[in-house]
């Protein structure tokens, strides 16, 4: 389960560790009173669980509560890589005199916990491993032994804050509280990025990601009301898809692929990327899928905007080939004049009568799941 900023900040404050004034808010009004009670210029930040909201104008700063108004109005509803935007969070700017880095992840390699520092932050951990990688700082903890206190010194030393001072126990009691979060909320992930010492010399976490595993949620039935009534990490096709019941994954490319099968989904998208295309998704209809199943799979793909062409790969055995044509045919009348091509590869029980019925449609069926594949590609360059 991935936190909304404004909740992992919610719960770094819980811990100790102080943070901008913040509100959120679910409408340009909203943001209007936040800016006004909280004093501007403020920040407004796209509550979407996805990195790079900046760079896709997700994060915006208002000198005015007239602006923030204005700026929230462009800002809700916009599309992020995916995800809606439907709440912002309206917090405090502050100037920082300087930015770092410091995140802790599982490291299962070595079974251990491990804190990533850098004195560089406010880019992605990955640009800071490229560009400068002497600037990263391991620091390995053992979950039987727990934080020590020459691990936080070794933390807070790197990025640059000096014993005895006031920030090097402002930074000291967030590498503590972000260790106890790790740990009390069965987190994969506590990171603050970046970091900041703020031009009046305090160290407040200006951003803030919390990553908690899904199988411990019944621990934590807070988190566990809050991913229900907000999914959050899924695009509105991977929720629709949920609701119907079968198992969907958003990807980047243009080549629908619907399969019957982990495992045959799997390796129909391989094919496609074999003859230089790129899959839209992973759709995973399942073992004796119906007709009502396979027409709600194949109408998901007609209305995503990004999908060219579809490809149906199906090996029949209590899935039936009849009813996967007619829940295809269904979905091309329901879907009226729809210049998507479709694809098949069907093998198995009735396959004959599917092979009829798909005729009827103009539907191309294949032989081999490589003609198809190819001809899927081909036509997706169209």
């Amino acid at each position: 389960m991935k936190l909304h900023e404004y909740e992992a900040k919610e719960l770094f404050s819980k811990y100790g560790v102080k943070i901008p004034p913040g509100k959120l808010a679910l409408t340009p009004e909203e943001v209007y009173a936040a800016a006004k009670e909280i004093g501007t210029p403020v920040v407004l930040k796209a509550q979407v669980v996805v990195a790079g909201r900046g760079k896709a104008g997700g994060i915006k700063t208002a000198k005015s509560p007239e602006e923030a108004y204005e700026l929230s109005k462009k800002m809700f509803g916009m599309d992020i890589k995916g995800l809606k935007v439907k709440k912002l969070y309206v917090t405090k700017y502050v100037e920082a005199e300087k930015e770092m880095y410091l995140s802790l992840i599982i490291d299962r390699a070595s079974r251990r916990y491990l804190f990533l520092a850098s004195p560089v932050g406010g880019v992605d951990i990955e640009e800071i491993a490229k560009t400068s990688p002497e600037k990263i700082k391991r620091v390995y903890v053992d979950p039987s032994v727990g934080l020590r206190d020459y691990h936080v010194r070794s933390i807070v030393s790197w990025l640059g804050f000096k014993p005895g001072t006031p920030q090097w126990q402002q930074a000291a009691s967030i590498v503590q509280a972000m260790y106890r979060i790790m740990v009390d909320y069965d987190a994969e992930l506590v990171e603050s990025n970046p970091l900041a010492l703020t031009k009046e010399g305090e160290v407040i976490p200006l951003d803030a990601r919390i990553i908690v595993d899904d199988n411990a949620l019944f621990r934590h039935p807070e988190l566990e009301k809050a991913l229900e009534e907000d999914p959050r990490d899924v695009t509105e096709f991977e929720a629709y898809a949920k609701k119907i019941g079968f198992h969907y994954v958003e990807l980047d490319g243009d080549v629908g692929i619907i399969g019957n099968g982990a495992g045959l989904t799997m390796a129909t998208m391989d094919l496609v990327y074999h003859f230089g295309g790129r899959p839209a998704n992973f759709l995973d209809i399942g073992g004796g899928a119906s007709r009502e199943v396979v027409k709600e799979a194949v109408k998901v793909l007609l209305n995503h905007p990004r999908v060219k062409v579809i490809f149906v790969n199906i090996f029949g055995g209590i899935t039936r080939a009849d009813e996967v044509a007619l829940g295809i045919k269904d979905a091309l009348a329901e879907a009226g004049g729809t210049t998507k091509k479709i694809v098949v590869r069907m093998k198995g029980t009735n396959e004959e009568l599917g092979r009829a019925i798909l005729a009827e449609v103009g539907v191309p069926l294949f032989e081999s799941a490589e003609e198809a594949a190819k001809k899927a590609v081909e036509l997706a360059r169209l």
